[in-house]
């Protein structure tokens, strides 16, 4: 009860936390309702299969479960015989999924499910897919299609597979998506076996027809129903929801860090202000301990109120979030927002958490005042910086100048988390220390104006600003956090789009490249058109390793004449170490058509990305993986083509590297102005809130000054005066601590391409984020200071 009647007395102290929590646990709950929707979903083409055996899962160079080990052709037609036997089953089939993709007019069909389209007919029993028209195919030279290609039975029509384009005659036609061959024609096309469906007399029956399947299959793999069908989806998919989640899970991790940040400076402020009512009570008999608490059970109940409208809160945003993933194209097919209680639970007590988190701090600084401090009449700060204060802020600062460095030296995967962490750290430590800057930098820059001017203007802001330096340190924080995360993110990236396409047209110098244009991949008939050159094919291979069992990696078919030899495996150092390999060795390798060969290891040398970690003979590889396509084509400038065939185009290097950038900087670019906008969002509703509280807590200094003969306009000179100076400190301090971070990243990125690379600015998002945040401070400290010392009009009786 006494939180709550806190709360009522100081509601302007906790406006900004209050907001800022229901903020945060609606981005929270928008990211957690996005994840929940967004997980794994049974295809729509097996929905009418209840019960999928799938083969054992291999794992991947870091022991992480990954890829299915596939039957070979005559392991799983035994199989599925075996399973067809079970008591209620009503048959079996061996279902395959391999590129297949319609060309019209000489132009590929767009179909982001290619890579997957291809199926034998019994497939079409496992959603199942009924006949629109026509009849199934019965020779090789047939194929039914999806009705809405537009094409009637009997038309012909050019499918492209990973062979090369093929006419086909259209025998019929389905009411789903996908290409639907003869079973044995799709053999023929991917022999590997990756999932037999178990079609069931009664599919009411499907738990106890799984457990005697699960009898019959035994080791060679495992019998899944319900929502386990789901681990079938294709690798597009997943990679999809990868990159979604990806990006608000980064918005929500910005989210809560600002959350935590804003929550303290604004709970600092409001306890300062609040010193006398504390000393008071502290007169009266209350424990450090009870102060404590007090605070804490004040942020715990904003916390909650916040958290609760955050998160009914993030119902509403989660469609809009939905329409930006869509616009995107970051989204599995057949995206749907659902909502359940757990993501929003979740984001409450996440939310009410930050407030005790945030108000931690403001809490240790009120449980120590003295009791004396009730009979002060001014709040004069003895001690801006305490010890605590000290010691975190120059932890922080050595934490984010380390951080920087290793910005500089860490591989690129971890760059951009390395240079936010940085970031993160340096701007905490800004804002700790801001009291012990702010002082120097007041008296550095009022200086020359107190000593020119004849007012009492420059010299009251002065002092007012050297006497409360840790209330203008509140003040400053979250524009050190607005200017900081906008100018690190939009450098970044522009950092990053100079140095990615620098370095690659460099490392591609005096070559041209063909790579897929509308298709997934590039066939063997555009490789076989282009016979100069690196093509490689790539696929998954599994070996066993020592400790760790059946172990899948990457490999490539080679086409180099050193390295394509027939029989011979050229693997670089890392995985041979990985695997206790060497020259002259053989090893088993397992292929994804469920065959065996056994490969010697012609040699071992040093990691090369662009060669390959193992490597084979093309013609190995794709004799073993007939689906597989290459990705692109490395063509030296003398034997480049003049023209390329359908479903290919031709770059040269700098071209390439600039639309090879532009796919990753399309979603970097959507990622960092988010963050921006959060970022820049929160800081300004915490410095809105701050000038708020600052004018509010100030009202008996106002009314001596008018007491004293000032005039509005003079207080209101004062007040906004004194606004630029600490806004502008706060600027020049967010510019600051970006500097190390994003030099890091410069740095990393010039041994990583080659190149010249310096730090790079976007001026317009940096201007912006100056002048929004001078502006919003500006704005909100006039608009207080007027509704404080306006004058008010007497009543008269």
């Amino acid at each position: 009860m006494l939180a709550l009647a806190n709360i009522r007395e100081h509601w302007r102290g906790f406006v900004a936390a209050f907001l800022a929590i229901a903020l945060g646990a609606a981005l929270i709950g928008v990211t957690l309702i996005v994840y929940h929707s967004a997980r794994p979903q049974v295809q729509p083409r097996l929905a009418g299969a209840p019960v999928l055996v799938i083969p054992p899962q291999a794992v991947n160079e870091s022991g992480t479960p990954k890829d299915r080990v596939p039957w070979g052709e005559a392991d799983a037609a035994t199989l599925a015989d075996r399973l067809a036997g079970v008591d209620g089953v009503a048959g079996t089939v061996v279902d395959r999924s391999f590129y297949a993709q319609a060309f019209k007019d000489g132009r590929p069909v767009a179909d982001d499910m290619a890579e997957d389209a291809g199926h034998g007919w019994s497939s079409t029993r496992l959603a199942p897919y009924a006949l629109t028209a026509g009849t199934a195919p019965t020779t090789a030279d047939e194929v039914a299609v999806d009705a809405a290609l537009g094409v009637a039975p009997g038309e012909r029509l050019e499918v492209n597979l990973a062979t090369g384009p093929r006419q086909f005659r259209v025998s019929g036609t389905v009411d789903g998506p996908g290409f639907f061959f003869t079973d044995a024609q799709a053999a023929q096309l991917d022999p590997g076996v990756r999932t037999i469906a178990v079609l069931l007399e009664n599919p009411a029956e499907a738990v106890t027809v799984a457990e005697r399947a699960r009898g019959v299959v035994g080791s060679a793999g495992a019998v899944v129903t319900g929502e386990e069908r789901a681990a079938l989806e294709p690798q597009f998919v997943a990679h999809k929801r990868f990159l979604g989640t990806q990006l608000i899970a980064a918005m929500a991790m910005l989210a809560l860090f600002v959350t935590v940040f804003v929550v303290s400076a604004t709970l600092a402020l409001a306890t300062a202000q609040r010193r006398r009512e504390i000393g008071l009570l502290r007169t009266i008999g209350a424990h450090p301990k009870q102060i404590r608490a007090m605070i804490l059970g004040e942020a715990a109940v904003v916390g909650l109120l916040g958290a609760v409208v955050g998160s009914l809160l993030a119902v509403l945003l989660a469609p809009l979030m939905k329409a930006v993933l869509v616009r995107l194209d970051v989204t599995p097919p057949g995206f749907a927002i659902e909502v359940a209680a757990w993501p929003l639970l979740t984001a409450t007590a996440i939310g009410t958490g930050v407030a005790v988190v945030g108000a931690w701090a403001a809490s240790r600084m009120a449980a120590k005042v003295a009791p004396v401090e009730a009979l002060l009449g001014a709040q004069v700060e003895k001690r801006p910086m305490t010890r605590a204060r000290w010691v975190f802020g120059l932890l922080a600062a050595g934490l984010g100048a380390l951080l920087a460095v290793v910005t500089a030296v860490t591989g690129a995967d971890d760059r951009i988390n390395t240079a936010l962490g940085a970031a993160m750290t340096l701007i905490v430590a800004a804002a700790l220390l801001a009291p012990v800057i702010i002082g120097p930098a007041v008296r550095a820059l009022t200086a020359p104006i107190t000593r020119r001017s004849t007012s009492a203007g420059p010299m009251l802001v002065r002092a007012e600003l050297l006497n409360a330096t840790r209330r203008a340190a509140a003040t400053a924080a979250p524009i050190i956090a607005a200017v900081g995360f906008a100018v690190l993110i939009s450098g970044m990236v522009e950092t990053m789009r100079t140095a990615y396409p620098a370095g690659e047209t460099k490392k591609l110098a005096g070559q041209v490249l063909i790579e897929p244009d509308g298709t997934p991949g590039l066939s063997d008939a555009v490789v076989g058109e282009i016979p100069v050159g690196k093509a490689a094919l790539p696929t998954r291979v599994f070996l066993h390793r020592p400790g760790h069992g059946v172990t899948v990696i990457d490999a490539l078919g080679s086409r180099d004449p050193r390295w394509d030899k027939p029989g011979e495996a050229v693997l670089g150092e890392g995985t041979a170490k990985l695997f206790g390999l060497s020259a002259g060795q053989t090893v088993d390798v397992r292929f994804v058509d469920g065959k065996t060969e056994r490969v010697r290891i012609s040699q071992v040398l040093p990691d090369d990305p662009g060669r390959g970690a193992f490597v084979l003979p093309r013609q190995l590889v794709r004799s073993h993986d007939r689906a597989a396509l290459t990705d692109t084509i490395f063509v030296p400038q003398a034997n480049a083509p003049m023209t390329v065939a359908a479903g290919a185009s031709l770059h040269d290097a700098e071209s390439y590297a600039r639309a090879d950038y532009n796919t990753d900087a399309r979603l970097t670019t959507s990622l960092a102005m988010m963050l921006i906008v959060v970022a820049v969002g929160y800081s300004g509703l915490a410095v809105a809130n701050s000038m708020a509280m600052a004018a509010y807590g100030r009202k008996a200094d106002f009314a001596v000054m008018r007491s004293a003969g000032g005039t509005v306009r003079q207080l209101m000179t004062f007040a906004v005066g004194e606004t630029v100076l600490v806004a502008g400190i706060g600027v020049a301090l967010g510019l600051l601590v970006t500097l190390p971070p994003l030099a890091g990243m410069a740095a990393g990125l010039s041994e990583v391409t080659g190149a010249d690379i310096s730090i790079q600015l976007n001026g317009g998002v940096v201007a912006l984020a100056i002048v929004g945040s001078l502006l919003t401070a500006t704005v909100a400290s006039a608009a207080v200071t007027w509704r404080v010392i306006r004058p008010r009009t007497a009543v008269t009786g």
